[in-house]
C-alpha cells in the first residue's frame, strides 16, 4: 500500500501555490516532477564528481565514468536486456527514434514499407517520413477505431514481405491507450520486420521486459520517469545496432581517425558522439531506483484507481465527452466539454491552480481522426490524489459556467 502523503513530501515543487491556489499538477504526460533524491544526485555530480567520462585517467574522471556506466547497467536491468552494450544513452525518445530511423535510411529501398500507427506522437511519425523520403520506401498507417484502439485486423492485412519496420507507441500520450505491443511484435516478426516501441509514456506506468516482448528497439525518456530532462535510453538488439550506421560523428564514437579513413567504436559508444549529459545519466539511475523502491506494481494499481475515480467523477459533468475510451488504458484522460474550446478551459483551470495540457499533444493526426482541434488532457502520476481529482472536477464545472 502506497503512502501517497509521504511520497508527495519528496517532491519540493508540489508544495507551492499558483494564482493563490495550491498547485494541482496533472500534466505528467508532458513531464513528471523530480523527487529530492534526483535533484540531489544532479547537485552531487557537479559538486563532487564533475569531469568528462571515458577519457581521463585521473580520479574524478574515473569516478564519473563508473557512476555513468552504473546507470547504464540499471537501465539494462530495468529493460531486462541481455547486454549492457545494447543500451544507448540519448537526449530522450525523440533522439532515440531519430537515431534508429536515420540508420534505416541506408537499409530501406523503394520497394520497402514502414508501418506506423494512427495514434503516434509526432516523434514516431516524422523521423519515419524522413527515412521514407530519403530511401523511397512507403509509409503506411495502422488505423484505429472510435475508441482509440488499433485495428489489429487491419494491421495484419497491412503486413507483407515488403514490411521492414513497424513503429508503435506502447501507450498513447494523447489517449492513454495501451497497445498490444507483444502481439504487434510477434506478427511483424512473422514477415521479418523490425519493431521499434516508443516507451515514453510506458516508462513510469508499466513493466518493460524487452526479452518477453522480443522488441528490436525500445526507448524511454528520463524526464517522464521522474528523472532529468535531456536524457533517455534506447535499447536495441545487438544484431540490429551493429547493422545501423552511426547517427552522429565526433569524439567518443571512434576507434581510429585519419584523413584517409575513420573506424568506429564498438557498442554502445558507436552511437554516443560527444560529451553526453553526464549528470542526467547518473540521475536517471537514481530516478529508476526510486521508482523501483516504491514498487511498480503498487504504482500501477494506484494510478488505475485514480483513473477509475477521475473517469467516474468527470462523467457526471453535463456535456462531458471522453476522447479515447480504450478497454486497456493508462492513467490519462482526454476530454472535451460541450462546445468549449480546450484552450479556453485550460486557461481557466490554470487560474484555479490546476495544470492540465490542452491542444493536439503532438498527435495531430489523432485529433484529425476525431475531427476536433484538440483536447483537455489530465495525466496522472503516483503523487496525485483523489482530492486533486475533486479539484479538477470542480474546476471544470466552474470553467463550464463561465464559458457557456
Amino acid at each position: 500500500m502506497l503512502n501517497v502523503s509521504k511520497i508527495r513530501q519528496q517532491f519540493p515543487i508540489l508544495h507551492q501555490e499558483v494564482n493563490g491556489y495550491p498547485l494541482v499538477y496533472l500534466d505528467n504526460g508532458a513531464t513528471t516532477h523530480k523527487p529530492k533524491v534526483v535533484i540531489d544526485a544532479i547537485q552531487q555530480y557537479y559538486e563532487k564528481q564533475n569531469s568528462n567520462i571515458h577519457r581521463g585517467v585521473h580520479y574524478l574522471s574515473q569516478l564519473a565514468t563508473d557512476e555513468y556506466e552504473a546507470s547504464r547497467e540499471t537501465v539494462r536491468k530495468h529493460f531486462n536486456a541481455d547486454h549492457v552494450h545494447e543500451i544507448i544513452f540519448t537526449k530522450g525518445n525523440t533522439e532515440a527514434i531519430n537515431l534508429v530511423a536515420n540508420g534505416f535510411r541506408t537499409l530501406l529501398t523503394s520497394t520497402d514499407e514502414v508501418l506506423v500507427s494512427a495514434i503516434e506522437h509526432h516523434s514516431n511519425i516524422v523521423p519515419w517520413q524522413m527515412a521514407c523520403e530519403s530511401s523511397g520506401a512507403s509509409l503506411k498507417v495502422i488505423p484505429m477505431n472510435d475508441k482509440g484502439e488499433l485495428d489489429m485486423k487491419a494491421y495484419e492485412s497491412l503486413l507483407s514481405n515488403n514490411t521492414k519496420v513497424v513503429a508503435v507507441n506502447h501507450i498513447s500520450n494523447a489517449l492513454g491507450t495501451i497497445n498490444p505491443v507483444k502481439e504487434i511484435i510477434q506478427l511483424a516478426h512473422q514477415v521479418g520486420a523490425a519493431v521499434l516501441v516508443d516507451g515514453a509514456q510506458s516508462g513510469p506506468h508499466s513493466h518493460i521486459d524487452v526479452k518477453d516482448l522480443d522488441a528490436d528497439f525500445y526507448c524511454i525518456s528520463g524526464h517522464k520517469i521522474y528523472g532529468p530532462t535531456g536524457i533517455g535510453a534506447l535499447y536495441g538488439k545487438e544484431e540490429w545496432l551493429n547493422k545501423l550506421p552511426p547517427y552522429q560523428g565526433g569524439g567518443e564514437m571512434i576507434a581510429t581517425v585519419s584523413f584517409k579513413e575513420t573506424t568506429y567504436a564498438t557498442l554502445p559508444h558507436k552511437f554516443e558522439a560527444g560529451t553526453p549529459n553526464i549528470a542526467g545519466g547518473i540521475a536517471l539511475k537514481t530516478a529508476i531506483d526510486w521508482l523501483n523502491d516504491i514498487g511498480l506494481d503498487n504504482v500501477i494499481a494506484y494510478e488505475n484507481e485514480l483513473l477509475e475515480y477521475a473517469t467516474q467523477e468527470l462523467a457526471k459533468i453535463e456535456g462531458m465527452r471522453f476522447i479515447g475510451e480504450a478497454s486497456n488504458k493508462a492513467a490519462v484522460i482526454s476530454f472535451l466539454v460541450g462546445d468549449i474550446h480546450p484552450y479556453d478551459m485550460g486557461m481557466i483551470l490554470d487560474k484555479l491552480g490546476i495544470a492540465v495540457r490542452t491542444g493536439h499533444h503532438c498527435a495531430q493526426p489523432v485529433m484529425d481522426e476525431f475531427c476536433i482541434p484538440g483536447t483537455i488532457r489530465a495525466s496522472f502520476a503516483v503523487y496525485n490524489t483523489k482530492e486533486e481529482v475533486d479539484r479538477l472536477v470542480e474546476g471544470v464545472k466552474k470553467a463550464q459556467q463561465m464559458l457557456s
